[in-house]
């Protein structure tokens, strides 16, 4: 089993920055990508990025590309999600998640193990 915790979220104004993380724990050797999901109310769940986590891959939702980086910290066991320039439209539930699994893509949610209890990102215009 693997254990996920986020932190970082919370109230910001548009245009600010965030910086999210989520700590790992239990068998993380087993872990082969982890990933950040968001929803928002009355919306499905969305990919947003995820990151291989030996090799440090990453791979992002076309459209926050640029504004979105996803890193990790493998000796600290803990992902990380730097949120720049937001919007408004990135309100949302974020989550963290960790698949055991090589894939030809990662972008589905379905596809994880191991799932966070969510941190909430509220973005003020």
């Amino acid at each position: 089993q693997v254990q996920l915790v986020e932190s970082g979220g919370g109230l910001v104004q548009a245009g600010g920055s965030l910086r999210l993380s989520c700590a790992a724990s239990g068998r993380t050797s087993s872990i082969y990508v982890m990933g950040w999901f968001r929803q928002a109310p009355g919306k499905e769940r969305e990919f947003v990025a995820t990151i291989t986590w030996s090799g440090g891959n990453t791979d992002y939702a076309d459209s926050l590309k640029g504004r979105f980086t996803i890193s990790r910290d493998s000796a600290k066991n803990t992902l990380y999600l730097q949120m720049n320039s937001l919007k408004p439209e990135d309100t949302a539930v974020y989550y963290c998640a960790a698949d055991r699994y090589i894939r030809s893509s990662w972008s589905r949610a379905n596809d994880y193990d191991y799932w966070g209890q969510g941190t909430q990102v509220t973005v003020s215009s």
